[in-house]
This record gives structure tokens, C-alpha cells and sequence, in this order.
């Protein structure tokens, strides 16, 4: 009688993918094009309003890619609202503070 491996159970996350609005695009180790395209495509179906977040190093990556659109592909026509943050990231005596930004991006003409 051969026994099944036992799973392990892992933490929730805080944030499952399902959760994340449709209206958001997270920023991770693409280049910035990448998600400068997501954000056009985004515009691209009629939306007014779209957030860009990012934590720790990411978050030069979300500003670039937030200049970008704006500069190159609306003309300075979106407007800009920024929120800055932290989260504890870890548990006990891993837990260390990131920091966080969410870039809301609204299409003004």
C-alpha cells in the first residue's frame, strides 16, 4: 500500500490574482514598454481611469512607465494622482517594511 505525499498548506496570500480590479495594472521585472503597451491597450478600449501599483524596486519601473504614456502617447493629456505606502512584507523577525506606490492615471480629454 503506497501512501500519498502529504501537501503542505501554504499561507494565504493577502492578494490572489482574482482580486486584483480589472482596472490595474501590476508592475514586476518586464521592461517598461511592456507595460507601457498594457496601459495603451487599456485606453485603447474606451476605459477613463486606469491604476499602476508597485512595490520596492518596482516602483521606478511604474513611474517610467507612467511618463512614458504620458509623454509619448497622450501629449501630457492624462492627469496624474500618486499614493505612497508601506506594507510589512514577512513574518516575526522577517518582517520588514516595502514600500509602495499607486499611480492613478486618468484620461482627461
Amino acid at each position: 500500500m503506497s501512501e500519498e505525499p502529504k501537501k503542505t498548506e501554504r499561507a494565504p496570500t493577502q492578494m490572489r490574482r482574482t482580486d486584483i480590479p480589472p482596472d490595474t495594472i501590476l508592475i514586476g521585472k518586464k521592461p517598461i514598454m511592456a507595460y507601457a503597451t498594457a496601459v495603451m491597450m487599456h485606453f485603447n478600449t474606451g476605459a477613463k481611469k486606469l491604476t499602476i501599483k508597485a512595490r520596492g524596486r518596482a516602483i521606478s519601473t511604474a513611474v517610467d512607465v507612467a511618463e512614458v504614456v504620458n509623454n509619448r502617447f497622450f501629449q501630457s493629456s492624462l492627469s496624474k494622482h500618486v499614493n505612497l505606502g508601506t506594507e510589512i512584507v514577512g513574518e516575526n523577525q522577517d518582517a520588514r517594511n516595502v514600500s509602495t506606490i499607486e499611480i492613478v492615471l486618468e484620461r482627461t480629454k
